[in-house]
C-alpha cells in the first residue's frame, strides 16, 4: 500500500532538487520555461474536454510550472497523492469491484462511441 506513496513522494523530491537547478537559470531561460509550460498545462485543459491525454498532459504542464511557482507544486503534490491512492485503492480492491470498475469502463466508452456516432 506503501509503494505508491513513496513513488509518490520521491517522486516530489526528485521534483524539488530540479527546482533548485532551474533556479540556476538565466531570466529569459526561465520565462520561456513559465510560455511551454502555461502552454502545456492549457492543452492539457483542453483535453478535458477535447479528444487527447488530458490525464497525462496536465500533470507534465503542472511539473513545468512548479518550477517557479508554488501553487503548481501543490496541485502536482496533491496529484500525485491522489494518482498513489488511487492506485493503491484499484490493487487492494476486490475481484467483485475490479469487474465493476471493468464493466463500467466499458459502457463509458460505449456511450462516446455512440454520442460520437450521433454527432457525425
Amino acid at each position: 500500500m506503501n509503494d505508491a506513496r513513496e513513488k509518490a513522494a520521491r517522486a516530489a523530491e526528485r521534483l524539488q532538487a530540479r527546482a533548485e537547478r532551474h533556479r540556476e537559470h538565466s531570466g529569459l531561460y526561465r520565462l520561456a520555461w513559465i510560455i511551454a509550460g502555461a502552454i502545456v498545462l492549457v492543452a492539457g485543459l483542453a483535453m478535458l474536454v477535447l479528444p487527447g491525454p488530458a490525464v497525462i498532459v496536465v500533470p507534465i504542464g503542472l511539473a513545468m510550472l512548479s518550477l517557479e511557482f508554488a501553487w503548481a507544486n501543490r496541485a502536482l503534490v496533491t496529484a500525485l497523492r491522489g494518482g498513489a491512492s488511487a492506485t493503491d485503492s484499484i490493487a487492494h480492491a476486490s475481484p467483485s469491484q475490479k469487474i465493476g470498475l471493468a464493466l463500467a469502463a466499458l459502457a463509458l466508452v460505449a456511450a462516446a462511441v455512440i454520442v460520437t456516432r450521433a454527432l457525425l
